[in-house]
């Protein structure tokens, strides 16, 4: 019993200390983001990377998502003679909750797992310490060009993830199963409004500063060389999923009482 309670107790301190060390990396984030001098060209290798090269995987997983969300509301619509409303369904749920989440998701397999290994690589062999020692500081240099990147580019592949999936929805009700298109494009606009839109962009710029900044904590602090280093990604790819969707539920709380209510 008495080994029970202090492992528990150890457990406890051990998480208590590492909320401590990721909220002051988090105010140091801010704090250099702040500071010159800003490294522009780090920001757009970042953007460059994070965004550009990671719209192919946001083409496909968002074309998948509205076909197979469509194909199955259109068999459930079909019962009440509705199947017109699946685009105004699929684009509903997809600008509000699905093409943030998604979006997030796919950008923490591709992007938020190699910024923690990368980050985490340059700790193991020291290029760290040797950044410090040119008096750069690794946060400002490393972090803060990720960080914002994330900020910029996640919005932008979600907005791509919105209409690719609406266009999935149309190929597999209109193309496909031979709903009017009037009656769907109809539905379509007159159902979805620019504040389903607004919010999914601000989710997703909030889960994008959240996997970053994650994913960058990770990296930062691994040890024990690449054992460590995969230990970490690991760890990475798990807190930063689960803290998404934590914070997809708070905003997605929030903004039905403040937007739509």
């Amino acid at each position: 019993m008495k080994g029970l309670m202090s492992k528990t107790v150890q457990r406890i301190t051990h998480s208590v200390e590492g909320f401590g060390r990721f909220s002051l990396f988090t105010a140091n984030v801010f704090k250099w983001a702040a500071r010159p001098p800003w490294r522009l060209y780090l920001l757009g290798e970042q953007m460059e990377h994070i965004g550009v090269m990671s719209v192919p995987i946001i083409l496909l997983s968002s074309l998948a998502i509205g076909m197979i969300f469509s194909l199955q509301l259109g068999a459930l619509l079909s019962m009440f003679r509705a199947e017109f409303l699946s685009g105004a369904a699929v684009a509903k749920s997809t600008t509000r909750e699905l093409a943030p989440v998604i979006t997030s998701l796919m950008l923490i397999a591709r992007n938020g797992s190699a910024m923690t290994a990368e980050i985490g690589t340059m700790r193991a062999t020291e290029q760290i310490d040797a950044i410090e020692t040119m008096s750069v500081n690794p946060v400002q240099y490393l972090v803060v060009p990720r960080v914002a990147a994330s900020i910029l580019c996640f919005p932008v592949l979600t907005g791509i993830c919105n209409i690719v999936s609406v266009v999935g929805s149309y190929l597999i009700a209109v193309v496909f199963s031979n709903v009017d298109e009037a009656s769907y494009m109809d539905q379509l606009f007159k159902m979805v409004n620019p504040a389903d839109i607004y919010s999914g962009l601000i989710k997703a710029a909030v889960m994008g500063f959240l996997v970053s900044v994650i994913c960058c904590y990770y990296g930062y602090y691994a040890r024990g060389g690449a054992k460590g280093v995969g230990t970490a990604a690991t760890g990475a790819v798990v807190s930063s999923s689960v803290s998404i969707l934590i914070a997809d539920y708070v905003m997605s709380d929030l903004m039905l009482k403040l937007v739509y209510y």
